[in-house]
């Protein structure tokens, strides 16, 4: 069974969310954080780098992440990002809203989750 693309409007409103929760625990680049969520919501996310990056990029220019460019052997330059510390208050104050919303769905819908 393939997964059901998710409405624009809901995709819209969560994608800082998910973004701030990947480079929570370490650094990651663009096209990690894009297949991250394709794979953990198994591809019933996904991000193209068009609209990732200038998202990415918006969110450095808050202050919320902190980006910075590696160079590896043998591989291509890539921009690293990481959480800053208002970057994890934003995410918590985030999470707290998101968890709320989700249970004022639940409460109306009567949906359960697993």
């Amino acid at each position: 069974m393939s997964a059901q693309p998710i409405d624009h409007e809901l995709k819209k409103g969560s994608t800082e969310l998910l973004i701030l929760s990947l480079v929570e625990s370490r650094a990651r680049h663009g096209y990690e954080i894009g297949k991250l969520i394709e794979t953990r919501s198994k591809g019933t996310l996904s991000f193209q780098a068009a609209s990732m990056y200038p998202l990415l990029y918006r969110l450095e220019a808050r202050g919320w992440i902190r980006g910075r460019w590696v160079e590896k052997a043998g591989q291509r330059r890539r921009r690293y990002y990481s959480l800053t510390a208002e970057g994890r208050k934003v995410l918590a104050a985030q999470r707290q809203s998101w968890r709320q919303f989700v249970e004022a769905v639940h409460r109306i819908t009567g949906m359960d989750y697993a």
